[in-house]
């Protein structure tokens, strides 16, 4: 009997040593790949103003740009597996790039762990000053980018990432070459559509949305299964004829490589809580951005059925990253 009692205390106390080691976190830094001002960074600062007190005494954005996101998925990585470090990344860095870098200074399965989805969007393009007013469909931008090659580019936030494949599909469906300028986020190329450096950007709706009441900004065409609600007017690729151009996209959030399960679910059940929130939603949705959590074993498995479904499209398109 003493024996037993005494394997129990010293289960009780490991239990209690191990809440407390996940609760006694001071200071978090949550980690994005991408600029100030884009989406990403906005699902990164409302998270932080949810998970401070109550997970972590601090929460902090780091914004860790280059490198198409995967210097802020390198650098957590190698952070320790003690809920001080948090990864917020898009699917593409996951998804796509093992299918278009022959090495990457990360394994997406191997050096993270799933803790929670974070949000869900579609994708737009749009077009500014450097393409006549009178184009309004994708088919009048594609047909006017075939006449005035000069002016047949577009942007995106990272290359090989979503965005990036939504634009060059569209050029591929239509038989024309749109040439491809990769930015650190969608923010940077949606200031040199403003200026006229690039005709058209391929990026989340809600990037694109904020830019409108400037009147020099114009949404195509979004890539969801059905017109956004935040673009409701805008037609879908599909409603115009494109064929299979059905994107949706979503950001998630990762601990490092061998993060304890006590932690994981304290992190999950924080993330959940403040993701349901109204001012959270509400302030996603002015982005663009639908709220979504999930269970840690349901974004492992969305990571896996995504990284398989791109692998054939990775083909279709024919680019590497030497390429």
């Amino acid at each position: 009997m003493l024996q037993t009692a005494g394997a129990a205390a010293l289960l009780a106390s490991i239990g209690e040593h191990a809440f407390a080691q996940a609760a006694g976190i001071d200071n978090l830094k949550i980690v994005t790949g991408f600029a100030a001002g884009g989406t990403s960074d906005t699902l990164c600062r409302r998270l932080a103003t949810k998970l401070s007190p109550d997970f972590a005494k601090i929460a902090v954005v780091e914004n860790r740009t280059g490198a198409g996101g995967q210097i802020a998925i390198q650098y957590v990585k190698e952070q320790p597996a003690n809920g001080t470090a948090m990864l917020q990344t898009p699917t593409s860095m996951l998804t796509i790039y093992p299918h278009i870098y022959k090495k990457l200074p990360y394994d997406p399965v191997a050096d993270l762990t799933p803790v929670s989805l974070g949000c869900v969007f579609d994708f737009g393009c749009a077009v500014g000053p450097a393409v006549p007013a009178n184009v309004k469909t994708v088919a009048e931008f594609l047909a006017w980018a075939k006449a005035n090659p000069a002016g047949a580019t577009f942007g995106s936030p990272a290359a090989g990432s979503t965005p990036h494949f939504v634009g060059a599909l569209l050029g591929k469906n239509a038989g024309i070459e749109l040439r491809h300028a990769a930015y650190r986020g969608t923010q940077p190329a949606m200031l040199d559509l403003l200026g006229g450096s690039v005709s058209a950007v391929s990026g989340p709706i809600g990037d694109i949305t904020q830019h409108l009441p400037t009147g020099k900004v114009r949404i195509l065409g979004v890539s969801g299964a059905k017109r956004s609600r935040f673009a409701p007017d805008v037609p879908t690729f599909t409603e115009q004829g494109l064929k299979d151009m059905v994107f949706s996209e979503w950001f998630a959030l990762f601990l490092p490589a061998k993060a304890s399960p006590e932690l994981v679910a304290r992190l999950n059940a924080a993330l959940k809580t403040a993701l349901a929130s109204k001012d959270v939603v509400d302030g996603l949705a002015t982005f663009g951005l639908e709220a979504m959590s999930s269970s840690p074993s349901e974004l492992a498995e969305l990571l896996r059925k995504d990284t398989a479904m791109w692998a054939p499209i990775v083909k279709q398109i024919g680019f590497t990253a030497e390429t």
